[in-house]
């Protein structure tokens, strides 16, 4: 079976190949892993590759490719092959990381330091200074423990003869360590046997010290300028302030960082989260300003500080490096550190390693000229067939070009470019990368892949992770790995006799002073995240059930036994959009558009109101009598509106409900995102009609993967300040619309059937069980309206909202709930024999006035506490 296995598996003979040696024999610590391929069938392998993408889906896994138009639910590209390394050549490249990540951090703090090795000549000047990642106001920095780089990668390639070599340094916002965790998470599912049986090292641990270390050093600048909780110093027991500083939804590895957040327990804060006070760092939190003693950042240096670095940043915080200079705030990695990623400098570093380490460097990096020297230039020119040419520095903002696809015309100019501008460009030599297993298909094919390892200081030193994320050449060109251009991934397994332990550093105690029972440090950007998620999740479940009652009507009951309820259902859909007026009856469009602007109204609320209804509540309205649409026109909308985003349905209200909940992901759990992708809008083709089943499957299953995550809500997050601000938004989006359902139902014909009412109040069940008979007003309207047990009544939307609000305003003040008292003790007031009846104008009205209620709560919570640059205490004390 293992030489079947192997039998179409082809790797480039000049290239080293990972599985196989050079007789085409498994090498040792493959042999264990293909004896287990070659005793699955194809089927059992598709499976795992199967549930390896599903999870990859489910798990909410996206790496942002710009040009790709799948934006930020573009997936993860995971391989379910691993890279197995033997411990021994394991050591090898982790030593060999461990003296390099010694050796940046040197050479930063001395570049930003003394600057003994440009006096020495060890460094050309021109090549400092002329980098626009050399930052000058970071000059001069000091730094705990003379610790400047805290977090490091390295990019390896392996030549044919086996060695590894040094691709490229990584320095300012190391990114893939999460991915490489995910991985690793998901791989364990689809292999748990063979990890046990490789011995195959953990990762977790090295996050573990990651963290802790961060820590240590977060309490030594907490020892300037009071820098506790609210500027209190810390207790002995009080863990620092760590932040993750992210540059928002929209970065290419956003997933990656709000994983790493989640995962170590770190806020993710944007740059407006923070803000400068007296040299010292506060994040803005609803609770209050906290001190933030060390900022993890993924934003690139220059984006960093618009006062200092770059002023037309919006991503940074303003007075973000002072902070730093002053030592009040420890920032990873230290400004200033994207100088060290150029090409240029790793020509130098052999010199530089035995000046400062007093070593050999004991990984060599690519060959690499910096072609701002002359001899370098025409020693480039000369063999410009077997290099690489990039950029110097990142301002030039050029892709690699390989020496050999250069031919007439273009190699001239592309020379006399280098000529031009030399310090502009480093030539590195072009190394032919390694080939390593991947599945494609039913069988094993070769690709090209690389290796980032990394590596975070310690009190103690350097510790690298025993593994790191193996990246594969899965584009159109192998030469190239990089996963903005389509490169995939693989799981990297270091094999070891036992699990090795890393450094640890002394833990704190947790005292009785340091419980918390709520969410400090939530800010108001994720409280206004969190309260539009709860809003727009009941309505992608609102329109959801209107859209399916509506084509339940439409597909399954003939157009004389609709009745009353047909014109009722069919405004409701014009209402909330789902039916567009001006496509299918452009004259009636421009009608209601001046009656509209007269009274204030949109063109669809202005229709959707019956004419009834319109004269206790508007006036003069003009209204198509009965049904407006024929049933050909509103089934062709309906269907757009169930799998379109370009027009206002489920389709668009998922992406809107999905673009909110990426900012919120390390607030969400697995399980939450699983359901959140399982409701994700599949891609059809423009010319696809849907069909009646398929609408109504899709409709049936986003209502049951809303319900799912509606029970996370409820069931596995704890009531604390930001479940509330979700929980207030759910609520007053279920009042608004059950407010307008409940509007037009009441001047409905009294002898309409209500069994739509109640399917699209989730409530037919309860009624049936409770009444065994058809619908009827009365007991209907007691169920939706004045039922404190029924979650879609409006009495218990009333009662959820006043809680809330009363809750929030013990510290925060008033907010809204003086609006709610009077109409809930107005609703429990009606008399349910005399009141609760088809066309009562009292009941009309105050429903509407309740959905009006709702609007203007809505906005007075977005004022108060998410359109604000201070603090509530700030606020209160001006006040």
């Amino acid at each position: 079976m293992l030489n079947q296995l192997l039998a179409s598996y082809r790797a480039p003979p000049n290239s080293f190949d990972e599985m196989l040696d050079a007789s085409r024999q498994p090498r040792p610590h493959w042999r264990t892993l293909l004896e287990g391929l070659g005793a699955e069938s194809p089927y059992m392998m598709r499976e795992r590759i199967e549930t390896v993408q599903e999870q990859v889906r489910e798990n909410g896994v996206t790496y942002n490719v710009y040009t790709d138009s799948k934006g930020i639910q573009r997936p993860w590209d995971l391989n379910v092959l691993p890279l197995i390394l033997p411990q021994d050549e394991w050591t090898g490249i982790e030593a060999a990381v461990i003296q390099r990540a010694t050796l940046m951090n040197q050479i930063l703090g001395d570049v930003y330091g003394d600057q003994r090795m440009l006096e020495e000549g060890l460094l050309p000047p021109e090549l400092i200074h002329g980098h626009a990642g050399f930052s000058r106001p970071c000059h001069g920095m000091q730094h705990a423990d003379g610790i400047a780089l805290h977090f490091y990668a390295v990019d390896l390639a392996r030549a044919p003869n086996g060695q590894w070599w040094v691709v490229a340094d990584r320095t300012q916002a190391p990114s893939g360590a999460g991915y490489a965790l995910e991985n690793r998470a998901i791989i364990a599912r689809t292999f748990p046997d063979l990890l046990r049986d490789l011995k195959v090292q953990h990762l977790t641990e090295f996050f573990n010290t990651m963290r802790d270390s961060l820590a240590h050093w977060g309490r030594l600048c907490a020892a300037n300028g009071n820098g506790g909780k609210n500027g209190a110093p810390l207790r002995s027991s009080e863990a620092p302030l760590i932040v993750l500083l992210t540059p928002g939804p929209y970065n290419e590895t956003y997933y990656e960082q709000a994983y790493l957040a989640r995962y170590l327990g770190l806020p993710l804060v944007e740059g407006g989260d923070l803000t400068v006070r007296n040299g010292i760092v506060w994040l803005k939190t609803l609770s209050g300003m906290q001190r933030v003693h060390v900022i993890m950042r993924r934003v690139d240096d220059d984006f960093c500080d618009p006062l200092e670095l770059r002023p037309d940043s919006g991503l940074g915080v303003a007075g973000l490096t002072e902070a730093a200079r002053r030592g009040n705030v420890l920032i990873a990695n230290s400004l200033g550190s994207s100088m060290l990623e150029s090409g240029a400098l790793l020509g130098f570093l052999p010199a530089l390693c035995e000046r400062l380490l007093g070593e050999s460097l004991k990984m060599p990096s690519v060959a690499t000229w910096w072609c701002g020297e002359p001899a370098a230039l025409e020693e480039a020119i000369e063999k410009l067939d077997e290099l690489i040419i990039k950029p110097a520095f990142p301002q030039s903002r050029q892709f690699p070009v390989f020496g050999q696809d250069l031919k007439g015309a273009a190699r001239a100019a592309f020379i006399a470019k280098m000529r031009a501008e030399p310090e502009n460009y480093v030539a590195q030599e072009m190394v032919r990368l390694s080939q390593g297993p991947v599945w494609k298909g039913d069988g094993l094919s070769a690709c090209a892949i690389g290796l980032r390892v990394y590596a975070c200081a310690t009190p103690l030193g350097y510790v690298v992770m025993p593994g790191g994320l193996t990246r594969a050449a899965t584009g159109t060109d192998a030469r190239i790995i990089t996963m903005q251009r389509g490169g995939g991934s693989k799981d990297t397994w270091v094999q070891g006799n036992e699990q090795v332990a890393t450094q640890s550093l002394s833990k704190r105690t947790t005292t009785r002073d340091d419980l918390v029972r709520d969410d400090t440090h939530l800010s108001s950007r994720m409280a206004e995240n969190l309260f539009w998620f709860g809003r727009s999740a009941d309505r992608c479940d609102n329109i959801a059930r209107l859209l399916r009652v509506t084509l339940h009507l439409l597909f399954n009951v003939r157009p004389a036994y609709r009745g009353a309820e047909w014109p009722t259902v069919e405004a409701l859909c014009v209402y909330f959009h789902l039916i567009d007026i001006k496509e299918l009856d452009p004259e009636l469009a421009a009608r209601l558009a001046l009656q509209s602007q007269s009274q204030g109204q949109s063109q669809s609320q202005t229709l959707g109101q019956t004419q009834s209804q319109m004269q206790s509540l508007v006036p003069g309205a003009i209204i198509k009598p009965a049904a407006m649409f024929s049933d050909a026109q509103i089934e062709s909308t309906l269907l757009r509106a169930v799998i379109s985003p370009d027009v206002p349905g489920l389709a668009r209200q998922q992406q809107q409900l999905y673009g909110i909940a990426s900012q919120l992901r390390e607030r969400l759990s697995v399980d939450n995102w699983r359901a959140l992708n399982r409701m994700v809008p599949r891609e059809t083709s423009d010319d696809h009609r849907l069909s009646q089943a398929e609408a109504m499957t899709i409709l049936d299953d986003a209502t049951a993967s809303l319900m799912t995550m509606a029970g996370f809500t409820l069931d596995g997050m704890t009531r604390d300040l930001g479940w509330r601000f979700l929980s207030l938004g759910r609520r007053l989006e279920r009042l608004q619309f059950q407010s307008v359902i409940l509007q037009r139902a009441l001047v409905m014909d009294a002898n309409g059937n209500l069994d739509w009412l109640l399917e699209l109040s989730d409530s037919i069940v309860t009624y049936r069980s409770r009444y065994r008979a058809q619908p009827e007003w009365l007991p209907v309207l007691d169920l939706l309206l004045l039922d404190e047990t029924n979650p879609r009544s409006i009495f218990f939307q009333l009662d959820g909202i006043l809680k809330s609000l009363r809750k929030i305003a013990v510290t925060y003040g008033p907010c809204g709930a003086e609006r709610f008292t009077p109409l809930k003790e107005e609703l429990l007031a009606l008399a349910p024999e005399t009141d609760l009846y088809c066309g009562n104008a009292q009941l009309i009205n105050l429903l509407y006035r309740m959905q009006l209620a709702s609007e203007a709560v809505s906005e007075q919570i977005s004022v108060q506490f998410f359109s604000y640059t201070d603090s509530y205490q700030d606020r209160t004390r001006k006040a």
